[in-house]
């Protein structure tokens, strides 16, 4: 028996919430997740959110959705929070401090959140000044990619290419469309050498999940997803000896896969943060589904296209098609990865005989400072 099970998963329908505040999302993906695990508010004792949260964080929203808690977690590690936050949720059942865990996302940036570096750190005051932002910092790490290992354009569309093969089938998807490599090749350059096709949609929404223990998982009716590993880690400057090909999912994936005992060859299926095409392409070498320098042969051809490929991967359409609630999208990975376990993914992607899954979050910015967090998930 595993130490805690993932029950309850829920994942907001709209993209644009112009007449909707925060936190009644966070509340809406809230009742979403405990009615999918046929459990409610008055069940939950440990509540987890981070930085889109409003207020005092846990504590402005456990007193917004009335909770009773004995255990509060307000991680902040950027996009890779809410993977991070199902690890934190099944330690803290472990440890008996909860037996109920919540963990809510939600945002609203088509309503005006500006983009570019968020919340300036003790770096701001020498980087800053060079006008930084998300696309070019992510650029730089394709560019010296391209330089040290041959990666091309047309291999990193190819990541484009499968996630649109799936949006298609998801009615809530942005960008629904099936695109061609030649298509996002020829869309415009917005930081060299990514294309705008290259890069994650910007939606509002959000999400939630409910984690419970063994005891309580096993007395409800919805297919048990059990939190077999777990592993985090960071990437920063070093002192200026960094090597921006990699990323801290090197360390957090090898954590993950020792602690479930398997390897990455037993991954049915893998949901990849995909911020930008290249996030997905270091990450899945950093993950060792393939050697170091040689992603770019491993996503080209469709190979991570599901019911085509070796890897499927980001079935709903991730965030390159589907959505990136408030520019955070390791939720989206986690609910996916459970509609996968669960057999509930659309016919037309579900993987065959889908026991476990592989999720991964990146928080921050490739080429200079990020978390990760890495999750092995399994269908008991």
């Amino acid at each position: 028996m595993a130490d805690a099970y993932i029950v309850g998963a829920y994942e907001l329908p709209y993209r644009k919430a112009p007449d909707k505040s925060v936190a009644q999302m966070h509340g809406e993906a809230a009742l979403g997740a405990l009615a999918d695990a046929g459990l409610t508010l008055a069940d939950v004792d440990g509540y987890f959110c981070a930085g889109d949260a409003t207020g005092l964080g846990p504590v402005s929203m456990a007193d917004y959705l009335n909770l009773r808690l004995r255990h509060l977690d307000s991680t902040e590690i950027g996009g890779s929070s809410y993977v991070a936050h199902v690890a934190h949720a099944a330690e803290a059942i472990r440890a008996g401090k909860c037996d109920v865990a919540l963990i809510t996302l939600a945002g609203r940036p088509r309503q005006g959140q500006k983009g570019g570096l968020p919340f300036p750190g003790p770096e701001g005051a020498w980087e800053i000044p060079f006008r930084p932002v998300t696309a070019n910092v992510y650029a730089m790490a394709a560019q010296r990619h391209m330089h040290e290992f041959g990666t091309t354009s047309e291999q990193l569309a190819w990541i484009k290419v499968a996630a649109s093969e799936h949006a298609q089938h998801n009615p809530h998807a942005m960008l629904p469309r099936p695109v061609t490599v030649e298509e996002v090749l020829a869309s415009p350059i917005i930081a060299s050498p990514l294309h705008m096709l290259d890069c994650c949609v910007v939606s509002d929404g959000g999400g939630a999940l409910v984690v419970a223990r063994p005891e309580i998982a096993h007395g409800l009716s919805r297919p048990r997803v059990a939190v077999k590993g777990a592993g985090e880690s960071y990437k920063g400057q070093n002192g200026g000896a960094i090597d921006i090909t990699w990323s801290a999912g090197r360390m957090s994936g090898a954590t993950a896969f020792a602690e479930a005992g398997i390897t990455p060859a037993d991954i049915k299926y893998a949901s990849i943060y995909d911020s930008f095409t290249i996030t997905v392409l270091i990450t899945l070498e950093d993950l060792g589904f393939c050697a170091r320098g040689r992603g770019g042969a491993f996503v080209a051809d469709g190979n991570l296209i599901s019911g085509v490929g070796a890897l499927p991967f980001n079935t709903d359409g991730g965030g390159l098609c589907n959505n990136h609630p408030a520019n955070r999208g390791g939720m989206t990975k986690v609910i996916e990865a459970v509609r996968q376990l669960r057999s509930e993914a659309h016919p037309a992607v579900q993987v065959p005989s889908c026991d476990l899954a592989l999720v991964h979050g990146t928080g921050g910015f490739l080429a200079s400072r990020h978390g990760s967090a890495t999750l092995i998930l399994e269908r008991e």
